[in-house]
């Protein structure tokens, strides 16, 4: 959302659309697949580079979705879902829970929590929650959620998105 009052009082226009996402095709970014069970009961799924740690008390995360995505209506519904944090291994699975018009769930990859959600197997680590905000920001939502059981798998690496390509991180060096 955008106060245009204060843009024109700065004289300043906002950044060109094409600008930005160059911008953000450079910043490296961990993939998570969201998973999450639509109002027919059906599994929906669907790859996102934003997830964010917003508080640690409570333990709230929040990951964006575009208002158009198919799988919005369903990120719309839910009361609980989970974020997987994928492995450097896992660029096919990233990538078949990016497409469009497939069943995502029909290769396997994925196991149920007793609680409903689908999460990735072999996943480095992953978060359940109940979605405690849904706010529009411009063309997408920011959906907050409050975190209550969570398992990680410290021997995986993650993987990394930039420049449209999927990258493993390995090498580490302390600050």
């Amino acid at each position: 959302m955008r106060d245009d009052r204060r843009t024109e009082a700065a004289g300043v226009s906002p950044l060109e659309t094409g600008r930005f996402k160059d911008l953000f095709r450079g910043h490296p970014a961990g993939v998570a697949v969201v998973g999450l069970r639509g109002p027919d009961g059906a599994l929906v799924g669907l790859t996102v580079t934003s997830v964010i740690s917003v508080s640690a008390e409570p333990p709230i995360l929040a990951f964006s979705i575009a208002s158009t995505s198919s799988s919005w209506p369903a990120v719309q519904a839910a009361r609980t879902l989970a974020v997987s944090f994928l492995a450097d291994d896992q660029h096919e699975l990233a990538a078949r829970f990016a497409r469009h018009g497939i069943d995502r769930f029909a290769d396997g990859g994925w196991r149920l929590l007793p609680t409903g959600e689908p999460v990735v197997e072999g996943a480095v680590a992953w978060i359940q929650g109940e979605v405690v905000q849904r706010a529009p920001v411009g063309s997408s939502y920011l959906v907050a959620v409050l975190a209550q059981q969570a398992s990680d798998r410290g021997d995986r690496h993650p993987l990394v998105y930039r420049d449209r390509t999927y990258h493993r991180l390995r090498e580490r060096r302390e600050p």
